[in-house]
C-alpha cells in the first residue's frame, strides 16, 4: 500500500472517469490513478487490464458499479476478480471489506454542514481507510481542519476544474485530487 500511496502522492492528480468516454485520453495522460466512477460488472477486468498496460493505479467506486450487490460478498468478488488496487466507498464496512481483501480503500464524505463533518471524523476514526476523499473539494478551509483533525491523507473531490482550484486544494494539504477535468490530467508529468 505504500507504494500506491506515493504514486499518488508523486501524480496528485486523479482521473476521474463517469464511463469509458474519456478512457483514451487519460490513458495516456500524465496520471497515475484512475477513480472510475460508474462501470458495469462486464467492464470491470477489462478497464483493469487496459490501464495496467499504461501504468495506472485502478479504483472502482463500488456503490456505483452496475451489476454488483453493496456487500461483502461484492468486495471479496471484486479483489478476486477485476483485481483493481482499490474501491471508493461511501460505507465504514466497505472499507473493512476492502482490507481484509488486500484493496486500498478511499472512503468519501460529502460535507454540507458541521453534523457532516463531525459524522465523518467519528467514521474515519471507526473504519481507518486508507485515504478519504472530501466533497467538494474546492472547500480548502474544510481540508485544512480535516487534515489537522485526522491522520488519514485526503483527496479533494468534487466541482474541482481550474488549475487554481487543484492547486489550492493542494496547498490547503490534500494529498491528491481527482477531477474529471481533462485539461488537468497532465498537470504533473
Amino acid at each position: 500500500m505504500g507504494e500506491l500511496f506515493k504514486s499518488i502522492r508523486q501524480k496528485p492528480v486523479i482521473a476521474a472517469l463517469r464511463g469509458v468516454q474519456l478512457l483514451e485520453s487519460a490513458l495516456v495522460s500524465s496520471v497515475s490513478t484512475f477513480f472510475y466512477l460508474h462501470a458495469d460488472i462486464f467492464e470491470l477486468t477489462p478497464l483493469t487490464e487496459k490501464a495496467r498496460e499504461y501504468g495506472k493505479n485502478v479504483f472502482f467506486h463500488l456503490e456505483f458499479i452496475d451489476g454488483l450487490g453493496r456487500d461483502g460478498a461484492a468486495v471479496q468478488y471484486l479483489g478476486k476478480t477485476a483485481r483493481p488496487d482499490g474501491i471508493i466507498t461511501t460505507r465504514a464496512s466497505s472499507v473493512k471489506e476492502a482490507k481484509d481483501a488486500g484493496l486500498f480503500a478511499v472512503q468519501r464524505f460529502f460535507m454540507v454542514d458541521k453534523q457532516s463533518y463531525d459524522t465523518a471524523v467519528k467514521n474515519i476514526e471507526v473504519a481507518r481507510p486508507d485515504m478519504i476523499e472530501l466533497m467538494p473539494g474546492i472547500l480548502p478551509q474544510i481540508i485544512r481542519q480535516m487534515t489537522a483533525d485526522t491522520d488519514i491523507p485526503v483527496i479533494a473531490g468534487g466541482l474541482i476544474t481550474t488549475k487554481d482550484e487543484a492547486f489550492s486544494a493542494l496547498q490547503a494539504g490534500a494529498a491528491a485530487v481527482s477531477t474529471g477535468t481533462q485539461e488537468l490530467w497532465n498537470m504533473y508529468k
